[in-house]
């Protein structure tokens, strides 16, 4: 229960990081440092988060991690194989993508990987 509340509480920093810097940079700052600085602000919660997910993944008995490591295993090959395969059909001219889709995807597969895990594992 401890590490929902510490993930709630870091996603709640990230999103009020992600609006405050939206909101500053969006007054059209000078291209600075500063503005560098800035626009990086919600990694700092971001980290956080990542920490806690590896804290929560420590937590778990053998079984669970088992299951999240298969679970990340299939995220991160099918997140490479389809960022990978669409690079390719970006050079027969299909729109370029930001590099913003990639950790939803992942997230996707990682959920679906868990699912199936889920299923497996009964």
């Amino acid at each position: 229960m401890r590490n929902l509340v510490l993930l709630c509480a870091g996603l709640a920093a990230y999103v009020a990081l992600l609006v405050f810097s939206q909101i500053v940079l969006s007054n059209g700052i000078e291209r600075t440092m500063i503005v560098a600085m800035i626009s990086l602000l919600p990694m700092l919660p971001a980290i956080f988060i990542c920490a806690v997910i590896v804290r929560t993944i420590r937590q778990m008995d053998e079984m669970q991690r088992k299951l999240q490591f298969e679970a990340l295993a299939m995220a991160f090959a099918g997140t490479a194989l389809i960022t990978f395969g669409y690079g390719f059909l970006e050079g027969s001219g299909l729109p370029k993508v930001s590099m913003f889709v990639v950790w939803p995807i992942m997230a996707a597969l990682w959920f679906i990987g868990v699912m199936i895990g889920r299923i497996r594992f009964r």
